[in-house]
């Protein structure tokens, strides 16, 4: 999976925070196309024939594992470089992804794990499981700075993923506009 990029540039001299200057490839989302989804706070993976994949990062000067596959190109400017490697059941950090399989495989496609024990649990999943990229559109989510700064600090969610019918993505997530990150209460999945 390419690395989604983020709706508004990011002051990375100074606070990381995003500022009200479109990233370019992105203005698609402010003329109002496309589809806004629910950005989960999970680990990322991928279903492909049968077999599931969690999503690796190789750092710059770092050899990639034997059973890494790439997903893309290298970053030029970080020199990392995004990819996929088999969960292995006989791996103990690979065991919520195995928890979240065990009633069966779901469809190839890309997936967020999701649960008690992945990144602090903040949608309060009572089990570990995959919850499909793009499954849940969110409707009425504003497109502008201001708007969106606005609407996620109540949404109660990390962020927004906006899916182009062409395939492009763009996301922005709550802690883009402050540290704090979300403040209402979580909005789960069905």
């Amino acid at each position: 999976m390419k690395k989604i990029i983020s709706l508004f540039k990011r002051n990375y001299d100074t606070d990381h925070l995003v500022r009200n200057e479109v990233v370019p490839g992105a203005e698609w989302v402010l003329a109002g196309e496309g589809v806004a989804t629910r950005k989960w706070d999970g680990s990322c993976c991928l279903v492909q024939g049968g077999a599931l994949f969690k999503r690796y990062e190789v750092a710059r000067g770092k050899a990639a594992p034997a059973n890494f596959t790439p997903a893309g190109e290298t970053d030029p400017v970080t020199g990392k470089t995004q990819g996929w490697v088999a969960v292995d059941a006989a791996n103990p950090s690979d065991r919520y992804f195995c928890e979240a399989i065990a009633a069966g495989m779901p469809a190839d496609g890309t997936y967020e794990l999701v649960g008690p024990k992945v990144q602090g649990n903040p949608d309060a999943f009572g089990s570990h499981q995959l919850v499909r990229h793009g499954a849940l559109v969110l409707e009425g989510v504003p497109r502008d700075f201001d708007g969106l700064k606005a609407w996620l600090r109540t949404a109660g969610m990390e962020g927004v993923v906006w899916h182009h019918p062409d395939g492009r993505m763009v996301k922005i997530k709550a802690k883009d506009f402050a540290r704090s990150g979300r403040v209402a209460a979580p909005i789960t999945a069905a």
